[in-house]
């Protein structure tokens, strides 16, 4: 029976779609863009659907792009998972884990738990991606990530997930010292804030709904790629909005930021870990960076 879809070519139809374009996917996957576009044309051939909308100046996906993509990238997960499952069954041990911490908390923490367990040999390969907002737990259901560390608020709903809190994070309001907003009274109003632009962060959810917090209606908006991102545009004056109060506080000391304080502040936010894995279907590796990082201080 000629299989006419293969794993290898959702692989490439999914790094298309994420990395925008043939030839930022053809250097995703280290391949030569011809590859890649040879693999599509022949997919569609064989399907004999058209994949890509190619009118425009960039391929775009078809209804029925869309759909092959949405249901592939399940059997890629799957396939994933199986071949995890298959590792850890011969040895005990995972081959890879993946750590999905937030963009909000400090990275020191995980880096010296990392040496710890590295100095157990346990031979496992640790991959660390940084998450913003929902992203740490979109990073869970999606399978991107096999423990998640900093996840905001509440959980997606359904089970399958172990989660425990990492305590409350404060978060303040901040300017630029040459910021109009650092000249006015306190506390702020939100008829003042609503005039000036908001730095947002964003979020990097691919399955589960995108989230926002603290910019108001009808607010403009400058969003940026991550936390540091966000820091340095209110440091240079570009937009204002909240932050994590310690990563504030040191761009105060260092003459950088203001701290305002506002009629209607955001409250704490209380962070997690969680992870997919029952201890019982948990590797060996897994289990020690689970009970390791529950003793471990982020906040």
């Amino acid at each position: 029976m000629n299989k006419k879809i293969t794993l290898e070519a959702l692989e490439i139809l999914d790094a298309i779609e994420r990395r925008g374009s043939f030839a930022a996917a053809a250097e995703s996957l280290f391949r030569v863009p011809s590859a890649i576009t040879y693999s599509i044309r022949k997919l569609e051939q064989d399907l004999g659907v058209a994949l890509f909308n190619r009118t425009g100046h960039r391929a775009t996906l078809t209804d029925a792009g869309h759909e092959l993509l949405q249901e592939g990238r399940h059997l890629l997960q799957a396939a994933s998972e199986l071949e995890a499952r298959v590792k850890r069954v011969a040895t005990g041990i995972e081959t890879t884990l993946t750590v999905a911490i937030s963009d909000i908390l400090p990275i020191s923490p995980l880096l010296e738990v990392l040496q710890e367990f590295y100095d157990l040999h346990f031979g496992t390969r640790i991959k660390v991606i940084q998450e913003v907002y929902g992203g740490n737990w979109d990073a869970l259901i999606s399978g991107r990530a096999d423990i998640s560390i900093g996840a905001p608020g509440e959980g997606p709903a359904g089970g399958g997930l172990v989660i425990k809190p990492l305590g409350l994070m404060p978060f303040v309001f901040a300017v630029a010292p040459h910021h109009p907003l650092a000249k006015l009274s306190e506390p702020l109003q939100n008829k003042d804030i609503v005039q000036y632009r908001s730095i947002s962060a964003a979020d990097t959810s691919r399955n589960l709904p995108p989230r926002t917090s603290g910019i108001l209606t009808g607010q403009d908006v400058l969003t940026v790629a991550n936390m540091a991102s966000k820091v340095l545009a209110q440091a240079n004056g570009l937009g204002v909005g909240y932050m994590p109060q310690y990563l504030a506080d040191a761009q105060v000391k260092l003459g950088k930021l203001i701290i305002k304080q506002v009629a209607e502040p955001k409250p704490d936010i209380m962070l997690y870990m969680a992870w997919r894995s029952t201890e019982k279907s948990m590797g060996k590796a897994q289990q020690w960076l689970v009970k390791r990082l529950e003793k471990t201080t982020f906040i």
